[in-house]
């Protein structure tokens, strides 16, 4: 009973765990930010900076549409089409040229010279482009 006990905790404790918020690092591994399972987007002051909507729209801190998410593809709030995740991870601007990797193991994202910009495990790829290299919370 006791080993049950110990198991049940431990399952807890994982689910516990996969719904908080993922953290947003910096080269240097400092927190900048968190992305929460729900979409929302803080700063490292907890303030919110923006979120993705489930229908794939993309918010400022006013919650403005600022772009729009669909099947790895980024747009603009015009329609066109500003970048997009291939499946290993490579993220490319609207004329198809590399901007950055994300890695799809460790989380780190590097620029178009292999630069560590930094590090965002378990969060989706397609948000962290629009964090790291489509600038969607800086508007």
């Amino acid at each position: 009973m006791k080993t049950l006990k110990s198991y049940i905790l431990l399952a807890v404790m994982a689910l516990a765990l996969s719904t908080q918020a993922q953290v947003l690092r910096n080269a240097d591994y400092q927190a900048m930010g968190r992305i929460s399972p729900n979409g929302m987007v803080r700063n490292a002051e907890s303030i919110s900076v923006g979120s993705f909507e489930p229908d794939g729209t993309v918010c400022n801190r006013e919650g403005t549409p600022v772009g729009r998410i669909n099947r790895l593809e980024i747009f603009d709030t015009e329609g066109t089409r500003v970048g997009y995740i291939n499946t290993n991870g490579v993220v490319h601007n609207g004329e198809g040229v590399v901007v950055g990797t994300i890695n799809l193991s460790d989380g780190k994202v590097t620029n178009d010279k292999h630069e560590v910009l930094g590090y965002a495990r378990g969060i989706r790829v397609d948000w962290i482009a629009c964090y790291f290299f489509f600038d969607f919370f800086k508007k």
